[in-house]
């Protein structure tokens, strides 16, 4: 019998604006059969990340631009249906970067058995692309030491979550930035943090002022805009800034100003840098062994937002973009 893939396909470049519903279309496709060394997959799960609508703006130059008409692109679970000959096995779950269809036929490059003892979901998240960016981005950019301040913005999502535990694992204070009272409480309560700052309560300011008398040794930003322009007013001595990502411009589509107290970093002698995940992905294997080896020994927790039905990807992602996800967000079909 031919198998007929619901997909969703890129339908508008949301620059400068939120997404849009129109910005997606909904097609069914005819698959072929698996040819010699092919297999035949279904989608379990997507994952979605705020990259993504850099993506369909076509502003992000490390990957490929995205054309009208093209699937959507984003991280998927699927399990082997039927294989001519290919590399997993009938029932074989595995995950790579395929996109916003819920079969498809492939010879498996790019993708990657699922392995682990925690639930598959995992690879995903703590142990996915959220899990690597917040490793390399905290060690082999903020390098913090035992005894340093860390900071982290939009502290409370997928990514921000995991960079406070690493940090609080190596060693140092820990401070978090988020939106709602809720948050706050769950990043001390459950993720370990050792204070955690409302930015919609009060002067973000002043309140980094409190909880880091002694200024920020490590900043890990994940929202860029004013947020960032605060942070960046009490560095210490030092600072090494990591720039992750900027939920700040998402909605607008243009990149957030410079922040006004840049000058800060020369008045401490310290570095801002920005990073790409990819560029360690040599080490994946290594660094998701060690992650894995923290969530089991108790000292790594983390949240999954799983939504349901194929027909709610676009609203899915939405969800991102208006705080409304608590922590990785996934898609169960």
């Amino acid at each position: 019998m031919p198998t007929t893939a619901r997909q969703w396909l890129l339908n508008g470049h949301p620059r400068g604006r939120g997404i849009e519903d129109s910005d997606f279309k909904f097609a069914e496709v005819q698959l072929p059969d698996p040819g010699p060394g092919e297999m035949l997959f279904k989608t379990r799960y997507l994952g979605f990340d705020p990259a993504q609508k850099g993506w369909m703006e076509n502003i992000a130059d490390y990957v490929a631009p995205m054309a009208i008409g093209e699937v959507m692109r984003g991280s998927v679970i699927a399990e082997v249906l039927a294989s001519n000959g290919g590399r997993f096995a009938v029932g074989d779950m595995v995950f790579g970067s395929v996109g916003w269809t819920d079969h498809f036929v492939s010879n498996g490059e790019g993708l990657s058995k699922v392995e682990t003892d925690l639930p598959p979901t995992a690879v995903l998240s703590v142990l996915g692309t959220t899990g690597v960016t917040a490793y390399c981005g905290l060690f082999k950019v903020g390098k913090p030491v035992a005894g340093d301040t860390v900071l982290v913005s939009g502290a409370a999502g997928a990514t921000g979550s995991i960079v406070g535990q690493l940090a609080k694992i190596a060693g140092c204070r820990v401070v978090g930035i988020a939106g709602g009272k809720d948050k706050c409480e769950w990043l001390v309560r459950e993720a370990g943090y050792d204070a955690a700052i409302d930015y919609k309560s009060g002067s973000v300011r002043d309140q980094i002022k409190e909880h880091c008398p002694r200024g920020v040794d490590v900043i890990f930003d994940n929202v860029g805009g004013s947020i960032l322009n605060d942070m960046l007013s009490q560095i210490a001595t030092g600072a090494r800034v990591v720039i992750c990502g900027g939920i700040s411009r998402y909605e607008t589509g243009t990149l957030p100003a410079g922040p006004q107290n840049y000058f800060n970093l020369v008045f401490r002698r310290g570095t801002m840098a920005g990073f790409i995940v990819l560029d360690w992905a040599a080490e994946f294997p290594q660094i998701r062994k060690r992650l894995e080896g923290f969530v089991k020994e108790g000292k790594l927790a983390y949240q999954e937002d799983i939504q349901h039905g194929f027909e709610n990807a676009p609203d899915t992602l939405k969800r991102l973009f208006v705080g409304a996800n608590r922590g990785k967000q996934l898609l169960q079909l």
